[in-house]
């Protein structure tokens, strides 16, 4: 699973420079799957910004307020198409990174749909 990750990765974005670590945990959960994703951008970013973006795509639901314990949970996924985003944060770890958490009903979210819409995304936002 965790080579699968990085491999397809490389492979949707066209790119085998792109650096991926990727650590797979399984967990009893009634169906689904959850990622902790860190991107690195080349500049400086607006987490807002970000935030907002994710929050217009379609296929994507935002829930981000986890001062009143509001993210996502695999059993918000479960038999929904959408992948549902949230912990939208700032890694202060490394500069111009940015740390999320994703969980989507993988039976209902395949890769290969996945694969085309996160594509088609990038194309509209012109980053490839």
């Amino acid at each position: 699973e965790e080579m699968k990750m990085i491999l397809e990765t490389r492979k949707i974005m066209g790119d085998d420079t792109i650096r991926v670590t990727a650590t797979t945990v399984r967990i009893p959960v009634m169906g689904g799957h959850s990622e902790s994703v860190n991107i690195e951008f080349e500049s400086e970013f607006d987490v807002a910004e970000v935030r907002d973006i994710l929050s217009k795509t379609e296929g994507i639901i935002v829930v981000d307020d986890p001062a009143n314990a509001k993210y996502p949970m695999p059993k918000d996924a479960h038999e929904k198409d959408e992948v549902f985003v949230g912990r939208i944060r700032r890694d202060e770890s490394l500069p111009n990174t940015l740390n999320m958490w994703i969980v989507a009903d993988n039976l209902r979210k395949g890769a290969a749909t996945n694969a085309v819409q996160i594509a088609e995304y990038l194309v509209r936002k012109e980053l490839i």
